[in-house]
């Protein structure tokens, strides 16, 4: 059996969609909330769904059925300021199934983050050793939240504590793609932008406030979702690769070129507007982020990444612009 935390959430639910296809048992770990999360799992095959009031007697009860833990759920909001909610969410939570993990031999993947990587002043080197992650300077709540468990995570690993039967931390980039539709402002530009699009009118995009940068010209590591699972799914064949991995294409796009490729894939000539970015984002706001993948790929996983006009045009054709939307 499997456990998915935040399972019903956005990359959580399409890990549940290919982990409960493969004919896994599948439990989800979850608050549904009335924001129709639960359209992210209508299409899959559950075993069981806890809400995370209940996740300890669970857990106790399901030990000896559990093999893996697949730990997605989070805060994920780059402007939350509850930071005791946030860290007894994304640090706490996560700290008590890592030990869990490791007390019972059983397997563990969390998902981290590129906020760990603040404006990226020290690189995007997904090096998981102490003295590395002590350098980077994470910008909002949210990062930190996340780098402080890679710490705790490095510091367990460097000083030989026991450790979970196999366990990897994913440093997702900006990640796009279907069963987004419940985050609200946090969902992606392409999903904020196709109805905009699609309906013929100006996509609107941040200034910029950084000389040499134009309009538009801010870069980010565009990654489907659908790439991300394939890295989960390779990691869960590979019981033996263990580590930190930064999980983005490797190429740095610009905005300008993600809502290009929004327009191809409607056939519809580019129309963007350039508006004022807030003045509380603009000190925290990330102008390059680029992963480096060669520790993913040194680990053995060779699958290519799709290009922003790939999986943009996937995106709309095979959900966005269907009837039924969900994964």
């Amino acid at each position: 059996m499997m456990l998915v935390t935040g399972g019903a959430g956005f990359i959580g639910s399409n890990i549940v969609a290919a982990v409960s296809g493969r004919g896994i048992a599948t439990a989800v770990c979850d608050e549904f909330g009335s924001e129709g999360k639960w359209r992210n799992l209508a299409k899959a095959e559950l075993s069981d769904i806890v809400h995370p009031e209940r996740l300890d007697g669970w857990l106790e009860k399901h030990r000896d059925q559990l093999e893996t833990v697949i730990h997605m759920g989070a805060i994920s909001a780059t402007d939350a300021t509850d930071a005791d909610l946030v860290l007894r969410t994304n640090f706490g939570l996560s700290r008590y199934l890592w030990q869990w993990c490791a007390r019972h031999g059983k397997r563990f993947l969390y998902a981290s983050s590129a906020a760990t990587y603040g404006a990226g002043e020290r690189g995007y080197d997904d090096d998981g050793s102490p003295q590395a992650l002590a350098r980077l300077r994470p910008l909002n709540l949210y990062g930190w939240s996340k780098h402080l468990f890679d710490r705790c995570v490095a510091r367990a690993v460097a000083d030989g504590e026991a450790l979970p039967a196999q366990w990897a931390g994913l440093k997702f980039f900006n990640v796009y793609g279907p069963n987004e539709y419940h985050k609200g402002r946090m969902q992606s530009v392409v999903a904020h932008a196709y109805p905009v699009a699609a309906a013929g009118n100006e996509v609107g995009l941040f200034k910029s406030y950084r000389a040499g940068i134009t309009d538009g010209g801010q870069k980010r590591d565009f990654v489907y979702v659908g790439d991300c699972v394939d890295v989960v799914l390779w990691l869960l064949d590979h019981p033996a690769v263990n580590g930190l991995f930064n999980v983005g294409t490797g190429e740095a796009r610009s905005f300008a070129d993600l809502i290009g490729a929004l327009f191809a894939a409607l056939d519809r000539p580019v129309r963007i507007r350039y508006k004022d970015m807030p003045e509380v984002l603009r000190s925290q706001y990330q102008y390059f982020t680029q992963a480096r993948v060669a520790r993913l790929r040194e680990a053995g996983f060779t699958q290519p990444f799709k290009s922003i006009e790939e999986g943009v045009r996937l995106y709309v054709q095979h959900y966005l612009s269907q009837p039924d939307i969900y994964r």
